[in-house]
C-alpha cells in the first residue's frame, strides 16, 4: 500500500432522472472534474444511476438490478479510477440469484476492486420503501485498505445507527464514508437535514474520524409520487466540525484534506479506545436491552 499520510476527500451531490446513460455520463465527469481538483478519495451519492425508486413500489424496478460480477458498470468504473489515480466507493443494485441488495463496490486508485458491502440496515417508511427492494446485507461493516488509507463505508440509513461506525473505527478505519438518498419526509412536515449532518458529526466525534457524506439533489418521481432530496453534502473532520457542506439544490463537489497521521495520533493520545469497556456492553447485543439469565 502506498498510504499517504495526506488525503484529500471529496463529497459530490447531482440530480437524477430516468435517463441511466445520462446520468452515467453526469457521474463520471463529477469523477474527472473532482480528481482534476487533487481529489484522491471521490464519494459518489447512494444509487446514483437511478432516481432513488424506492419512494414507490414498483416491481419492473427489479429489472435494473445486476450481479457484482462482471458488473458492467463497476468495471468501467475501475478503468476510470485506474486512469485518474482515485479511489472509487461505487452504489449500485444488487441482484445474487434470488436476493437483492443495496450494495457498494470499493475500487482502489489502481482499478483493482476490493470487494463489496451490503447496506445492513433497511429503512420502512413513506418515501424510504427499501425493505420491498432490499434484502438486509450479509457482508458485516468493512473496512478497506487503499493506496490513500483505511476506509470504512455505511449507506444512507446505516449512518443513523453509532454501532456501525464503532466497528469501522475498531476494524482500524482512517475516514468514514456514506452515500446517501435522503429528503422530504413524506408524511412530516419535518426536515431532518441538521439532525441528518449531526448524527455523522457526532460518529466523527466519538470515534475521532473524520466523515464524508453525499447526498443528492432535486426531486425524483416513481410512479406518480415524488419526494425532494435536500444536498447539503458535507466532510468534517475528527472532532466533527464540519469543514466544508455543499448547498440545498445545486451539483457540486467539494474537498477538503485529511491528515491521517494527525488524527492517528489524536485518537491515541485522547484515549477513548483504551478506556473502552467491552465487558459492559452486552446489553448491545439485545433489542430490549435486558440481559437474558
Amino acid at each position: 500500500m502506498n498510504k499517504k499520510n495526506k488525503v484529500i476527500v471529496a463529497a459530490t451531490q447531482m440530480s437524477c432522472s430516468w435517463e441511466i446513460n445520462e446520468n452515467l455520463a453526469k457521474a463520471k465527469k463529477i469523477i474527472n472534474d473532482a480528481a482534476a481538483k487533487g481529489a484522491n478519495i471521490i464519494l459518489l451519492q447512494e444509487l446514483f444511476q437511478t432516481p432513488y425508486f424506492c419512494i414507490e413500489y414498483d416491481e419492473k424496478i427489479f429489472r435494473l438490478a445486476k450481479e457484482f460480477e462482471n458488473n458492467e458498470i463497476i468495471n468501467e468504473m475501475s478503468e476510470i479510477a485506474k486512469k485518474l489515480n482515485v479511489v472509487l466507493p461505487i452504489s449500485f443494485f444488487e441482484k445474487d440469484n434470488n436476493a437483492y441488495f443495496n450494495s457498494i463496490a470499493i475500487i482502489n486508485s489502481d482499478g483493482k476492486i476490493l470487494g463489496k458491502y451490503r447496506k445492513s440496515h433497511i429503512p420502512d417508511g413513506a418515501g424510504y420503501l427499501e425493505k420491498y427492494y432490499f434484502n438486509p446485507g450479509d457482508t458485516g461493516f468493512k473496512v478497506w485498505e487503499t493506496n490513500y488509507g483505511k476506509i470504512g463505508v455505511g449507506i444512507c440509513w446505516d449512518q443513523w445507527f453509532p454501532e456501525a461506525a464503532r466497528i469501522m473505527a475498531l476494524k482500524g478505519a482512517d475516514i468514514l464514508f456514506y452515500p446517501t438518498a435522503i429528503g422530504d419526509e413524506i408524511m412530516s412536515e419535518y426536515d431532518s437535514s441538521s439532525a441528518w449532518q449531526r448524527v455523522m458529526q457526532g460518529h466523527a466525534a466519538a470515534n475521532i474520524i473524520p466523515v464524508v457524506a453525499s447526498n443528492r439533489i432535486g426531486s425524483e418521481s416513481v410512479k406518480g409520487q415524488t419526494n425532494g432530496f435536500y444536498g447539503k453534502s458535507f466532510i468534517c473532520d475528527r472532532t466533527g466540525k464540519i469543514l466544508v457542506e455543499a448547498s440545498k439544490d445545486k451539483q457540486e463537489i467539494i474537498i477538503s484534506e485529511i491528515n491521517i497521521e494527525e488524527d492517528h495520533l489524536f485518537r491515541r493520545n485522547w484515549g477513548l479506545f483504551r478506556d473502552r469497556r467491552v465487558d459492559l456492553y452486552k446489553e448491545l447485543l439485545t433489542l430490549d436491552g435486558k440481559i437474558k439469565d
